[in-house]
């Protein structure tokens, strides 16, 4: 799977549907045959789309862990709750359903983010207030998480 590029607004009519915009459409074609699957932000109260390739090898990880420790048949039920599998109707539009509409938020005005394979689908106010407001100043998070990476380079510290 390659990497998803882009942050875009659209609408959802009052049915939660919303039409993926033509951009986003285009990186997404050779997945939509197979399907996307919907589930609860983790971390974050919005949605995340994944297209099913990306989810398959996601749930082959998590189907890695041992279900006789509690904490990850916990992690499972917790990370699959919610989870829809969805497809585009005839004409592109996307249906979100409304038990992942209300964990949400989402109003009829959203953003669609890339987050590298998969998207986040939030509601636009929400979106605006969390990067308008970080928890974490995004240098300090930079170093913190990248700032070990070597590039490959194994001699380089």
């Amino acid at each position: 799977m390659t990497n998803i590029i882009g942050t875009y607004e659209c609408k959802a009519d009052a049915k939660g549907r919303l039409m993926l915009p033509t951009a986003l459409k285009k990186q997404l074609m050779s997945q939509l045959e197979n399907g996307f699957v919907l589930k609860r932000g983790m971390f974050e109260k919005c949605i995340e789309l994944y297209p099913m390739s990306e989810w398959d090898e996601k749930m082959s990880k998590v189907n890695k862990l041992n279900r006789f420790v509690r904490k990850n048949v916990e992690f499972i039920r917790l990370f699959t709750a919610g989870v829809k599998i969805v497809e585009l109707d005839a004409t592109g539009r996307l249906l979100i359903p409304k038990d992942l509409v209300g964990f949400s938020s989402i109003s009829n005005s959203i953003v669609l983010a890339s987050a590298g394979t998969y998207v986040e689908i939030w509601d636009k106010a929400a979106y605006e207030e969390k990067l308008s407001n970080p928890e974490t100043d995004i240098a300090t998070l930079a170093e913190e998480v990248m700032g070990s990476l070597n590039d490959g380079a194994d001699d380089v510290p």
